[in-house]
């Protein structure tokens, strides 16, 4: 019996879709994971054992939730190069609150509140200034880091009460830090896909002018993708916070590196208007995988800088190619 014509489209259209999730960043960033996980793990079986895997997972869960919103913020062409600060400022405030005897509902969510604040003040500036955010949020970092420590000294907050630890906690058997980052992942990449907000961040990243004329107003499409990133960073900062029994009052070294790390070599395009959530996450595990091989190889850490270096310059130099490539068809 022929084929008949709907067949074939059907059979056509579904090839051509597997073709594109298996050519994914998405797809080869978990092959990625995968054998590193294979080939490490043939080198030192306790690099695959459950307590690695686990710790890998809950030590870097929250900056794989900063990615989030920094992907977000990366697609609609801007960046935020005052998060590692952000989230140490945070985090002290968190810890200030919970031992100063506030409830440990206000010293969770005070720090959200301020995140959001803090990047709608520099949405408004990056957007109706239109100073560029590179600029606005360098001089932030600086005020940032240097106001915390001239505050606080640096000094370790301890003496946390009983049920501040929201990370060390779980939710119907796993992690909590596990089930933020699913659950967000998931939904930041349902909203970016599905909302007309999320597709206004990818018009307003790829063509502002194009977007203005589709009637999407730029201004207030970038003070929403600020405000949403300033709330995946307050959550990741309670989530940095809370991980362990004590906080030291000082901006993490390189936090801010490793988050825009995840969302480049998660597939997002430093040029805006592409990329996904999902890429950055799987990124942000790569990452804490390669950092985590490192060591059980006997290779020092310090290398984990380089190579985060080198992973930067090869997406960015393939986004460049794809480009380049999409230019010549069209």
């Amino acid at each position: 019996m022929a084929t008949t014509a709907p067949q074939v489209d059907t059979a056509s259209a579904a090839t051509a879709a597997l073709r594109r999730i298996v050519g994914s960043q998405e797809a080869v960033l978990f092959l990625a994971i995968c054998l590193l996980l294979v080939v490490v793990g043939g080198i030192n079986p306790r690099y695959v054992a459950e307590r690695n895997l686990e710790s890998m997972l809950l030590g870097n869960a929250y900056i794989a939730v900063a990615a989030i919103g920094m992907s977000m913020l990366i697609i609609s062409g801007n960046i935020d190069i005052s998060v590692g600060s952000l989230i140490g400022v945070l985090a002290t405030i968190s810890g200030t609150l919970a031992t100063a005897g506030y409830p440990i509902v206000v010293a969770w969510l005070v720090p959200l509140a301020l995140s959001m604040l803090y990047m709608a003040l520099v949405g408004a500036i990056v957007a109706y200034l239109r100073i560029p955010s590179i600029v606005v949020t360098l001089g932030m970092l600086s005020i940032l880091k240097g106001g915390l420590i001239s505050a606080t000294g640096g000094t370790w907050i301890s003496n946390l009460p009983a049920g501040y630890h929201l990370a060390q906690m779980q939710l119907l058997g796993l992690p909590m830090p596990v089930c933020f980052m699913v659950v967000l992942t998931a939904a930041a990449a349902l909203w970016m896909r599905y909302s007309a907000a999320g597709r206004a961040v990818y018009a307003v990243g790829g063509n502002a002018e194009a977007a203005r004329l589709a009637g999407i107003s730029r201004e207030r499409t970038l003070m929403m993708v600020f405000i949403v990133h300033g709330l995946f960073v307050g959550i990741a900062s309670v989530l940095f916070a809370t991980q362990l029994s004590i906080i030291q009052s000082t901006v993490p070294p390189n936090l801010e590196l490793s988050i825009i790390t995840a969302s480049l070599v998660g597939g997002v395009s430093i040029l805006g208007g592409t990329g996904t959530v999902i890429g950055s996450t799987l990124a942000a595990i790569l990452i804490a995988a390669i950092g985590s091989s490192l060591i059980f190889v006997n290779i020092s850490p310090y290398w984990l800088r380089a190579v985060q270096g080198i992973l930067i310059l090869l997406t960015v130099l393939a986004d460049l190619m794809r480009r380049r490539r999409r230019a010549v068809r069209g």
